[in-house]
This record gives structure tokens, sequence and C-alpha cells, in this order.
């Protein structure tokens, strides 16, 4: 049985933010790897989360 957050459209688009920005993050350079790159996947986490929490 799924949860109600899981029918949202907000939060299915949300994983798919998830996914653009990991595809994104990759093309970071390697200096940026564990700052930026850390920062910007947990935000986009972040906003699923938050989505389900609600």
């Amino acid at each position: 049985m799924p949860f109600k957050f899981e029918k949202l459209i907000v939060w299915q688009k949300s994983l798919q933010l998830i996914e653009k920005v990991n595809v994104l993050v990759k093309q970071f350079p390697k200096e940026e790897l564990f700052v930026l790159t850390n920062q910007i996947k947990r935000a986009a986490d972040s906003v699923s989360l938050n989505i389900a929490e609600g």
C-alpha cells in the first residue's frame, strides 16, 4: 500500500529532479566534488523529503 504522498505529482517530479541533479553534478570539476556537489544533492533530496513529511 503506497503512502499518500507517493500519489502527488509534485513528489514524483521531485524524484525526477534528484535524478537530473545527480547527472548534472557528475559533470562538475573534481575540486568541487565534496563541497558544492554534496550541498546541491542534499538540497534536491530535501525537496522530496519535505513533501513526504508535510
